[in-house]
């Protein structure tokens, strides 16, 4: 679907399929972790293709802001949702991750028949300090829109301490947010209208109009009604069931499988803050607790999902992937069909929640994208996750540059390659996906190349 070409003219109805199209695209390019991702749909649906208004992308992403689960993958289905009803909400969920579990796939089966490969190795330190700047870019793309006014700055300014130096849980970071701006709607409204006081409006006219624009009327699938609400919870929790009775049915409930679907269950609902925030909480249960694989190759996976498109919590792929291969669970010559399997099952029960919040709380949060007092508190809470994607893009510099601590010594030459990463992103306004592959290149260089030459 290409863009519109004159901004003044109302773009051109999408259909499902050529949605389809995009939301495939955006399954394969989605790298840089929830922020980089949201401000690919960002760029792509709001100022590219004008799909939907700033203004109700930005109400929607609050709301998928307070949910359990991958909070971009959830936008997506929401916009999907919105869009083309519930089947076009599941096209857009489901694409987004589904070329991320093939490739998870594919690298865990070449990590565990293969072991570590050098040119893998070379890879991979190129591309940590890439996603590094590509968090660091997309913190400042999106707090450049959403903080308007000094009260938003200073409450992600508020939300990077507490998480940074505090420690403080991010779901607690979250309620103070949504309090500060609940109470501060009644102190001064304009402060946390949409827009934020700033100037919202006039960026809204240059971009032009949306087919979802901030005056289009909720259309009828999207309205909130008690019949399809427990329409909808009937059906979720019948795939739930059936897929969970089927587990226990074929291996038990102590089976391998059968814990791994019921354990990432609680995993998803867990997710408050995007995976990192479970990713302990993962650790114990997989690494120490069911032992499905080791402490090793736990950190190796997180390295891989840091480097594929998709969410970040996709690393429970990878968690499968191994348990299974580990586990043998179809016998030692079908080490790949079991790891296969069981990613495939990780996934389902970990994303399944997901497209439960989108379809059966959409409706609520589109009643209320014009009432101040619900959406007050949904700006702070977008203000707040800013100064939590910061925190994110600290935490990558300090592992990316002293990855054996502070003591360790500093890493010269990732530092040079995030550098370079940097200067392309906001100097040359270069694409995600060139930055991660000249990233590697040079990560790939280094290492096979150069570093033999400086430690002979």
């Amino acid at each position: 679907m290409p863009p519109t070409e004159d901004p003044a003219e109302p773009p051109v109805p999408v259909s499902f399929w050529q949605a389809f199209g995009y939301w495939l695209k955006l399954g394969f390019i989605s790298f840089g972790g929830p922020a980089g991702q949201i401000a690919l749909m960002h760029q792509e649906l709001v100022e590219r293709r004008r799909w939907i208004s700033e203004k109700r992308f930005l109400h929607a992403l609050n709301y998928c802001m307070l949910l359990p689960g991958p909070e971009a993958q959830q936008l997506a289905t929401y916009i999907g949702w919105l869009m083309h009803r519930t089947w076009g909400g599941i096209a857009a969920g489901v694409l987004f991750v589904l070329p991320s579990l093939f490739i998870l796939i594919a690298l865990s089966w070449v990590y565990m028949a293969y072991g570590q490969v050098p040119a893998v190795a070379g890879l991979l330190y190129g591309v940590k300090p890439a996603v590094t700047a590509i968090v660091l870019f997309a913190a400042w793309r999106i707090g450049s829109r959403v903080l308007k006014n000094a009260w938003l700055w200073a409450i992600a300014a508020a939300a990077f301490v507490a998480i940074f130096a505090l420690q403080v849980p991010f779901p607690l970071i979250v309620l103070a947010a949504a309090a500060i701006g609940y109470f501060g709607s009644r102190v001064a409204p304009q402060r946390f209208a949409p827009g934020g006081g700033g100037h919202g409006a006039a960026g809204a006219a240059a971009i032009g109009p949306a087919l979802i624009d901030d005056d289009t009327p909720t259309p009828a699938h999207a309205r909130f009604g008690w019949g399809r609400f427990w329409r909808v919870l009937g059906v979720f929790l019948a795939l739930w069931l059936g897929a969970m009775g089927a587990l226990v049915a074929l291996y038990g409930w102590h089976g391998t499988l059968t814990q791994m679907g019921w354990f990432f269950t609680k995993a998803a609902l867990l997710t408050f803050g995007g995976a990192y925030a479970v990713l302990p909480y993962v650790f114990q249960g997989a690494v120490d607790h069911y032992g499905w694989l080791g402490a090793t190759q736990m950190i190796d996976g997180l390295a891989l999902g840091e480097t594929t498109p998709g969410p970040l919590i996709m690393v429970v792929s990878f968690v499968g992937f191994v348990g299974g291969w580990n586990q043998a669970l179809f016998g030692a010559h079908s080490l790949f069909a079991a790891g296969a399997v069981a990613a495939t099952v990780v996934s389902f029960f970990t994303f399944l929640p997901s497209f439960l919040f989108i379809l059966l709380g959409g409706p609520f949060i589109e009643s209320t994208h014009g009432n101040l007092k619900l959406t007050a508190p949904l700006t702070a809470i977008t203000a707040a996750v800013v100064g939590v994607i910061v925190n994110l893009a600290v935490f990558f510099a300090w592992h990316v540059l002293w990855p054996k601590g502070a003591g360790g010594g500093f890493d010269a030459a990732s530092a040079a390659i995030g550098l370079i990463a940097a200067v392309a992103l906001f100097r040359f306004k270069a694409g995600v996906i060139p930055v991660v592959l000249g990233s590697a290149l040079l990560g790939l260089a280094w290492q096979l190349l150069l570093l033999p030459l400086f430690v002979r």
